[in-house]
C-alpha cells in the first residue's frame, strides 16, 4: 500500500494508506473455451504470450498445472533475469482459474488473479480481474494485462491458421 500525506487544519500532518486497487479486463475469442483455457496450463504455448511480449519471450517456463501447484515465467531483460512467480489456487477446467501472483518490487503484496471464461455461441469472453494490487499500479497493470491479453488472441489466431489442434495442447498434462 501507498503512503500518502495529507495536511491538517492545525498544521499537522498525518499519514493515509492507499487502500490495494483492483481491475478488470475482458476480451472476446473466436476460439472455443477450452482452448484458451488450456493456453493459461501448457507451458508451450503460455510461454508465447503468457508475461511475453514479441520483443522479450519467456526464456524459460515452468508450470505445475494443479491447485496448490506453482508456475515460474522467467526472461532476461537488461542483463537481469526477471521473474513471474505464483500458484494455483483454483482450477476449473475450461471455466475458471485463479492464482496468487507473486511481486518482486513488492514481495509482501500478494495479488490474486481470477480468470473467468464463458462460452459463447461462436467462441468465448475471458474475465480478468487482478485484487490487491498496489493502487499506484493499478492503472499500468491493467494496460499490462490488456497487452497480454492481446499476444493470446494473437497466439490462438497463428495456432489455428497453421492447423494447430485441441488434442495437441494437452499432450503432456
Amino acid at each position: 500500500m501507498r503512503r500518502l500525506t495529507s495536511a491538517r487544519a492545525n498544521g499537522r500532518s498525518r499519514s493515509v494508506t492507499e487502500p490495494p486497487a483492483a481491475i478488470r479486463v475482458t476480451r472476446r475469442f473466436s476460439v472455443p473455451a477450452e482452448r484458451v483455457f488450456d493456453a493459461w496450463l501448457d507451458p508451450e504455448v503460455a510461454g508465447r504470450w503468457l508475461f511475453a511480449t514479441a520483443l522479450r519471450p519467456m526464456t524459460h517456463v515452468k508450470i505445475a498445472a494443479r491447485v496448490g501447484g506453482s508456475f515460474r515465467f522467467a526472461h532476461r531483460q537488461d542483463g537481469a533475469l526477471i521473474e513471474h512467480t505464483g500458484e494455483y489456487v483454483e482450477i476449473v477446467p475450461h471455466r475458471r482459474l485463479v492464482f496468487i501472483l507473486a511481486m518482486a518490487d513488492r514481495p509482501h503484496t500478494i495479488a490474486r488473479v481470477t480468470v473467468e471464461i464463458t462460452p459463447l455461441r461462436r467462441g468465448c469472453e475471458l474475465a480478468l480481474t487482478h485484487e490487491n494490487l498496489p493502487s499506484d499500479h493499478a492503472q499500468r497493470t491493467e494496460a499490462r494485462w490488456t497487452g497480454i491479453l492481446y499476444g493470446l488472441g494473437a497466439t490462438l489466431t497463428a495456432r489455428a491458421r497453421r492447423g494447430v489442434r485441441d488434442p495437441e495442447w494437452s499432450a503432456g498434462r
